[in-house]
């Protein structure tokens, strides 16, 4: 028997309301963040994806980071979306490469989770409802899927109920996360667990993710693009894909100069790969390239630039637990490499967590 006739948690498809207003990407209340292209929701334009790699083109497809946000005092939200893709991979739960995540809070407040909107097997369609306490104004976030596209998207809300454009974020550039499949959220159960959202969420940050799965190679067209970002800070972190230790020194280095040449002050915090536990010769070698970078950098006076090893991002205690293949984070994982990573962007954005600052 389908579990969805004995329990009614797994029917996502159903929306029982009717009469509702449907507002899209373009109304102007919304805003659509970590999309360099709304209309398409693409992460970088087709015209700026020319000059990169083919597999860069093609993953920029997939909507990592990509966020819908606005306030509302609706008591209920549905969403209906058409993704690109129905495929599904074996070690990443459908939740997560192509479902969407709704996260509410009050004003002042973290936004938290409420529900996840995923595909059913095999279809593209998305839909869903969730409902939220009467009388509250709520900040609401839609993450979009990790490693799926999206070609349409409404949320419908009550027809009498308001809308009022989201509140600023704490800064007005971006965080901007350049580095492998771990960076893009491979293997979050879903697209709010992944770590840059998780410190961004934290902050109060606006977040803008180039991760591409197995295709963060370091290229000086890529290096080039970052550079020509308005960003609050780098996080560097493409250990993962570089094909070699020789690969990996013959490219961080310069990677890492192309963007400091034009933007001397630029807060950029450099990231060895966090699964080191099974090959810890190979990935202090790799290591070491990266930190070689970081040390050449503070020699050369260079005052905004951070270390982080990836040994320490999944902590001491339970580290085995931290993967779903020994590669890639589970949500667990994940957690671990934010609380790692959050103090670090703290201090190089001279910033408070906002529930510290209440």
């Amino acid at each position: 028997m389908d579990i969805r006739e004995l329990d009614q948690n797994f029917q996502f498809g159903n929306i029982s309301r009717e009469n509702l207003q449907w507002i899209d990407r373009y109304h102007p209340c919304v805003e659509i963040n970590g999309a360099a292209d709304i209309d398409e929701f693409f992460r970088i334009s087709k015209e700026k994806a020319a000059p990169l790699t083919y597999a860069v083109q093609c993953i920029s497809e997939s909507t990592a980071g990509v966020r819908m946000r606005f306030r509302t005092n609706a008591s209920y939200v549905a969403l209906k979306a058409v993704i690109r893709w129905s495929d599904d991979m074996s070690h990443m739960p459908r939740s997560g490469s192509g479902g969407f995540d709704l996260y509410a809070g009050k004003a002042g407040e973290i936004p938290a989770f409420r529900k996840t909107f995923m595909p059913d097997n095999g279809r593209v369609e998305v839909s869903g409802e969730a409902w939220l306490p009467d009388g509250e104004w709520w900040d609401i976030v839609i993450h979009f899927p990790l490693y799926n596209g999206v070609r349409e998207l409404a949320v419908g809300l009550p027809s009498d109920c308001q809308l009022q454009p989201p509140l600023p974020f704490a800064l007005p550039a971006p965080v901007v996360f350049y580095g492998s499949s771990i960076t893009q959220g491979g293997c979050a159960s879903r697209p709010g667990n992944m770590y840059p959202t998780i410190v961004c969420r934290e902050l109060g940050l606006d977040q803008y993710n180039l991760g591409f799965s197995g295709s963060a190679k370091g290229e000086p067209e890529m290096a080039d693009y970052i550079a020509g970002l308005n960003m609050a800070a780098l996080v560097l972190d493409y250990d993962y894909n570089a094909d070699s230790v020789e690969y990996l020194k013959a490219t961080h280095e310069p990677f890492f100069t192309r963007i400091r040449q034009v933007h001397p002050t630029l807060p950029i915090i450099l990231m060895s790969k966090p699964n080191v536990d099974n090959e810890e010769e190979l990935s202090a070698q790799r290591c070491a390239v990266v930190r070689r970078t970081y040390e050449n950098a503070l020699a050369r006076g260079d005052k905004h630039v951070w270390f982080i090893d990836g040994a320490d991002l999944f902590g001491s205690a339970f580290r085995d637990c931290c993967t779903v293949d020994g590669c890639h984070p589970n949500d667990f994982g994940f957690v671990r490499m934010a609380q790692t990573v959050l103090p670090v962007l703290c201090t190089a954005l001279n910033l408070s967590r906002q529930e510290d600052a209440k």
